[in-house]
């Protein structure tokens, strides 16, 4: 992530995430999200993060299940100037300064 809070490129691109998700490198994502209660996430990462978590934790046969109803089901904030409501289950919308929310209670 950059200083200025993007994880993707000048378009969007996100060619940069591509490695082999060996049991090892599973094993410690596992590890580290396992202690997860609440996602906090700005608004243009949410509109792809929790769709496609959702579409994984609606298929059983997904290889990624357990971790699509873990993220699913985690409670959620995300950060926004544009929307008005929440169009996602178990997620709140933090519309304010962003030291002043992340030093509040957040929802979750």
């Amino acid at each position: 992530m950059t200083v200025d809070g993007y994880i993707a490129g000048p378009n969007g691109e996100m060619d940069f995430i591509v490695w082999n998700w060996n049991d090892a490198l599973k094993q410690y994502v596992e590890t580290i999200t396992a202690p997860v209660d609440c996602i906090v996430l700005g608004r243009k990462l949410a509109e792809g993060f929790i769709p496609h978590w959702a579409g994984v934790a609606a298929n059983p046969n997904d290889e990624d299940f357990a971790a699509g109803k873990r993220f699913t089901d985690t409670p959620k904030v995300v950060f926004t100037k544009t929307l008005n409501q929440s169009e996602w289950n178990n997620t709140v919308l933090a519309k304010g300064d962003l030291v002043e929310e992340m030093t509040q209670p957040l929802g979750c």
